[in-house]
């Protein structure tokens, strides 16, 4: 584990992550904050690319808990049958719609205990949408974000709990809304799992990996 870089070091890291692409956003298609939630909690274990194929005709026939609720359980596999762990995510999907009206009268909530609350619902989920939605500066954090923040010293932890706490304590606060999603893209593209691409990484010179490659 890398140690924690300094405030300079990280105003810089994310300066000029910022001059590269001035307002990230997800790679989910969502059409309102219920559809968000939804393609945020069938995406677990599974591809944004994925999701995004199986949602493209869902959403707009069930943007709404009630319209996803009159579709049905059957009715939803349908559309989600080519997503990892479908069945399940079917179950939750739909008994997170049925709370959402029972509960919430149909909205989507904008506190992340009672997101967390929901069926399929986690804390990394619930801070995608506080953040994506809400527009509140919560960290979401990945495989992706865990990875890089180790490498680097960006923000390392031993668990992702404590790489959230990282980010929230050394990110600069003018950053930290688009935080997670600059993390996120570089770890997808540039900074990857078996072999990253060093030699295109804007921040090569900032970074604490060793093994950097050409």
């Amino acid at each position: 584990m890398a140690k924690q870089l300094d405030y300079l070091t990280m105003k810089e890291i994310f300066t000029r992550f910022q001059a590269g692409e001035p307002h990230p956003k997800g790679e989910l298609d969502h059409i309102n904050a219920y559809t968000l939630v939804v393609a945020v909690a069938l995406s677990a274990q599974s591809t944004d690319v994925g999701v995004n194929k199986a949602t493209k005709a869902l959403f707009p026939i069930a943007d709404t808990p009630q319209k996803m609720l009159a579709l049905g359980e059957v009715g939803l596999i349908e559309h989600i049958k080519t997503i990892g762990l479908f069945r399940q995510k079917a179950k939750n999907v739909i008994k997170m719609s049925q709370i959402l009206v029972d509960q919430f009268g149909g909205e989507v909530p904008s506190s992340r205990a009672a997101l967390t609350s929901l069926p399929g619902v986690g804390r990394k989920t619930a801070n995608v949408v506080l953040n994506m939605w809400f527009h509140y500066p919560a960290q979401a954090v990945d495989t992706h974000i865990f990875r890089i923040g180790n490498r680097s010293g960006i923000c390392p932890g031993k668990d992702v709990d404590a790489v959230e706490r990282a980010i929230e304590d050394h990110v600069p606060v003018e950053f930290q809304d688009h935080a997670h999603h600059w993390l996120i893209l570089h770890g997808r593209y540039i900074c990857v799992a078996r072999k990253p691409k060093c030699g295109a990484c804007h921040i090569r010179d900032l970074c604490q990996f060793e093994e950097k490659t050409q």
